[in-house]
């Protein structure tokens, strides 16, 4: 997408918040690797899938700046719906909380510091909607750590999942550990018979995916 086209969608979306817009700008100035913010148009778009899922429970794994977070939070019915998020850098613990404060809808989001893999069983939650954009090596894990916390008909939303490009370049140049990541977690999911899966060209590539209802033939 070139300048020119992203200029012309921003002007032909919702505003962004100015909470968000604030938050941004602080990722910006404040933390290191400011690209991984969400952003205008993924957290709009984020904000419209939460809709309509209509989740009543929400897990992100890798808050980061919490701008997907409040994105997620935003696209909620209500205040008796919520968001556990889950960060491993706790260094950013401060800054996460001091602008969940700030937003109208920071009550619906629960930070948990520490590693998901340990964090999520304890939980005790099934979830509607997943959104996973934390370390790309355990991507694979954490696919197989949140199905079963997933409810039939539920959601994951996984970022990033082609991955700059990186994903279709010759094999002998996928040999670092966060590609490797990404494409056997695309592996896996498209070899899952018990979801459906489509993957959005926007930004990194966004994959959408269902967790279906099988069907049990008795005989």
């Amino acid at each position: 997408m070139n300048q020119a086209l992203e200029d012309y969608i921003l002007a032909h979306i919702e505003p962004e918040p100015d909470n968000l817009r604030q938050l941004d700008r602080d990722t910006h100035l404040r933390l290191l690797y400011p690209r991984m913010c969400s952003g205008h148009i993924q957290g709009r778009l984020l904000k419209m899938l939460t809709r309509m899922i209509n989740p009543t429970h929400v897990l992100e794994l890798g808050t980061y700046s919490a701008y997907a977070s409040l994105c997620l939070a935003e696209g909620l019915s209500d205040d008796h719906c919520s968001v556990d998020t889950i960060e491993i850098d706790d260094e950013l613990e401060d800054f996460i909380l001091q602008h969940l404060a700030q937003s109208p809808f920071g009550n619906r989001v629960t930070l948990h510091i520490g590693d998901a893999l340990d964090i999520v069983p304890k939980l005790g939650k099934t979830f509607d909607l997943v959104y996973i954009d934390a370390n790309k090596r355990h991507y694979p894990q954490y696919y197989e750590l949140v199905m079963p916390h997933l409810k039939t008909g539920g959601f994951i939303i996984a970022d990033n999942t082609l991955w700059d490009g990186k994903v279709a370049e010759p094999e002998h140049k996928q040999s670092d550990r966060q590609t490797q990541g990404i494409l056997e977690f695309n592996r896996m999911v498209a070899q899952d018979p018990s979801v459906e899966v489509v993957i959005i060209p926007l930004r990194d590539g966004i994959s959408l995916i269902r967790k279906k209802q099988l069907t049990l033939h008795i005989d």
